[in-house]
C-alpha cells in the first residue's frame, strides 16, 4: 500500500483578494474551486491548480484575519512547484522580479535547478525543474505561456526539532522510503523521503532544527499538507492502518470533492491523506470551475447567510 505523491497543500492568507490576484495573475494558476472552510464557513477556501484541477497540482488557502506567521520549527517551511527546464526558470526569475516579488537566483538544490521566492505575505515558495517528467495540463486562459506554466506541486519541506520521531512515522506507518540527504547550509541537512514512484512530485524534505522555537501559525504559513491515495479502497485501508498503529486521527471525513483523513506526525505537523476523486467537477462544469461560490450539499441550505459573510474577491 503506497501513497502516490503530494495531493495538495493548504496555507493561510489574511487577504483573499490579493491572494487571488497573486496566484492567478502572477503565478498563472487556475482558481478551480471557490468554496468555504467546511469547519469555519466565515472563511474562503480557495483552490488553485492546473487546467484540469489535477490531484497533486493544488495549493489551497484558508482566508483568516490573522497576524503573520511567527517563524520556527514544527511546520512546513517551503512549498515547491514543478516547472520544465532552465529556460523556464530564467523566465520566472525575470517575471517575478518585474512584478516586485522577492526572488533569488536560479541555483542547484538537491541536484535540481531551483528558484526560491516568497509571496506578498512571506509564504515560502520555490520553482523546481522536473525535466518535463509526467503529464502537464496548461490552462489556456493563464497569463503565463503554456511552456512556462506551473505543472504541479513539487517537494514539500518540513522543519522539525526531532528527525527520528518524524522519520519513524514516514517510513514505518506511511511506507515512505528515505532515499538521500543533502546539505542545506554548513550546519544542517535535508533528509528526503519518497512515496510511490518518487520524483519531485512525491517527496518530503525534512530538516532537523533543534535550535528553533515552535512556529506560531498565521498568514504566510502552512496549515497542513495532504498526500494522495488513489481510491476509496486504499483510503479505508489507511484508516485501518492508522488505527492498527495507534495513531490518533480524525476518522474518515467526506469533503465532497475528495475523502480526507487527518492526523499529526509526532512533531505536531498536520498531515492529511486524501483520495484523488471524485474531483472538483462534481458540482460544476469543468470549463466553469472556480467562477462561482461552490458549496457541498450539506452547506447549500445556508448559502444566503454564507455569501453575506464573504467579501467579493
Amino acid at each position: 500500500m503506497q501513497l502516490t505523491g503530494i495531493h495538495h497543500l493548504t496555507a493561510v492568507t489574511a487577504d483573499a483578494h490579493r491572494n487571488h490576484d497573486f496566484y492567478t495573475r502572477t503565478l498563472g494558476l487556475r482558481l478551480v474551486k471557490k468554496t468555504v472552510n467546511q469547519d469555519d464557513v466565515s472563511a474562503y477556501h480557495l483552490f488553485y491548480a492546473d487546467a484540469k484541477a489535477s490531484p497533486g497540482s493544488d495549493i489551497t488557502f484558508f482566508d483568516w484575519p490573522v497576524e503573520r506567521e511567527v517563524r520556527g520549527s514544527r511546520t512546513v517551511t517551503r512549498t515547491a512547484f514543478r516547472v520544465n527546464g532552465e529556460k523556464t526558470l530564467g523566465f520566472w526569475r525575470d517575471h517575478l522580479r518585474q512584478r516586485g516579488v522577492r526572488a533569488g537566483d536560479v541555483t542547484q538544490i538537491d541536484g535540481r535547478l531551483t528558484l526560491v521566492f516568497d509571496d506578498f505575505e512571506g509564504q515560502r515558495l520555490a520553482l523546481v525543474d522536473d525535466g518535463g517528467a509526467g503529464d502537464a495540463h496548461p490552462w489556456e486562459r493563464s497569463p503565463i505561456a503554456a511552456e512556462h506554466q506551473i505543472r504541479g506541486l513539487g517537494p514539500i519541506t518540513l522543519t522539525v526539532p526531532d528527525l527520528a520521531r518524524t522519520a519513524t512515522v514516514l517510513t514505518d506507518v506511511m511506507n515512505m522510503r528515505r532515499v538521500r540527504d543533502y546539505a542545506v547550509d554548513r550546519n544542517h541537512q535535508a533528509h528526503v523521503f519518497a512515496m510511490g514512484d518518487g520524483g519531485p512530485a512525491a517527496e518530503l524534505h525534512v530538516i532537523e532544527r533543534r535550535d528553533l522555537a515552535s512556529a506560531r501559525q498565521g498568514a504566510g504559513g502552512v496549515h497542513h499538507v495532504a498526500f494522495r491515495t488513489p481510491d476509496e479502497t486504499q483510503y479505508h485501508a489507511w484508516t485501518d492502518r492508522l488505527r492498527d498503529f495507534g495513531v490518533p486521527n480524525s476518522g474518515e471525513v467526506d469533503r465532497y470533492y475528495f475523502r480526507s483523513l487527518y492526523f499529526r506526525e509526532p512533531n505536531g505537523i498536520l498531515f492529511e491523506i486524501a483520495t484523488d476523486g471524485p474531483g472538483f467537477a462534481t458540482d460544476e462544469p469543468a470549463d466553469k470551475l472556480g467562477e462561482h461560490l461552490a458549496l457541498p450539499p450539506f452547506l447549500e441550505p445556508k448559502r444566503k447567510a454564507i455569501e453575506a459573510g464573504l467579501k467579493p474577491l
